[in-house]
């Protein structure tokens, strides 16, 4: 995947010794710049603009995809209407109704978990699809594919119980980009592949560690890395910066990109 140079806080891998290399580029800076990271597709230019936590605005050849939008409907003025909303789960950092029924316009389609698809108002029913665990749909020229995504960990598994929410492959302009929700380090995220663009959580004790994270980043092996959703309770969030570490140390090869989640 080609990159394009971006002012995004990245930290490269490759270096004397095995020591990564690391490019910064403060918050501030790329935040005001507001022009995302982009890659090429097979028809044109893909961008990603982080805007909070778990949330982030896709831009692709025909196509705007909006994934778990939350918080207040004026963080995504400025950016295109959406075509197509993704919702991993009904937790109030990834499920807000009254978002999205702002956000969603005559023509956007939803695709939901079977949980959150029950919950939706009547409005915003008509427009969703539900989906769920080893499912996928076609919207348009996108395809989305429902990966689960749960917890394991004796005395977690009420957070996110196994079968319940989703993470999602979202397959656009001949890309492939992983969103994993909430999720630990399940055998299904291990098992993926050829995935292009990744979006992986850790926070405890909703999900899991960087350590976690790392080695399951080091197996699936995408191109480029995103660790999104770091900030947890009771001193359960965690480093990016020491994922990237971890993830060197692991034998990674993935670009990590950090942006600007938490302002």
């Amino acid at each position: 995947m080609n990159l394009t140079r971006r002012d995004t806080l990245k930290y490269g891998l490759a270096g004397a010794a095995g020591v990564g290399t690391m490019l910064v580029v403060p918050f501030e800076a790329r935040a005001a710049m507001n022009k995302g990271d982009s890659y090429m597709g097979e028809s044109g230019e893909i961008t990603i603009h982080p805007i909070s936590h778990a949330s982030f605005v896709m831009t692709a050849p025909g196509v705007v995809i909006y994934a778990d939008p939350v918080g207040e409907p004026a963080q995504y003025e400025g950016y295109p209407a959406p075509d197509l909303i993704l919702v991993t789960h009904e937790h109030g950092d990834h499920y807000k109704a009254e978002t999205l029924a702002a956000l969603a316009g005559d023509n956007t389609r939803l695709v939901t978990n079977p949980a959150v698809h029950a919950m939706l108002p009547d409005e915003l029913k008509a427009k969703a699809i539900a989906i769920g665990n080893g499912d996928s749909h076609t919207e348009g020229n996108v395809g989305v594919e429902a990966i689960p995504a749960y917890n394991m960990s004796e005395g977690r598994t009420q957070f996110h119980p196994q079968g319940r929410d989703n993470g999602y492959v979202v397959t656009v302009d001949g890309k492939r980009f992983y969103i994993s929700g909430d999720t630990e380090d399940i055998p299904e995220m291990r098992a993926l592949s050829n995935i292009d663009v990744a979006f992986v959580c850790m926070n405890l004790p909703f999900t899991m560690d960087a350590r976690q994270a790392a080695s399951a980043v080091a197996e699936f092996a995408p191109s480029v890395v995103y660790p999104y959703h770091y900030r947890g309770r009771d001193n359960g969030t965690q480093d990016p910066a020491e994922f990237a570490r971890l993830l060197n140390e692991a034998g990674g090869k993935a670009e990590v990109m950090l942006g600007p989640w938490y302002g």
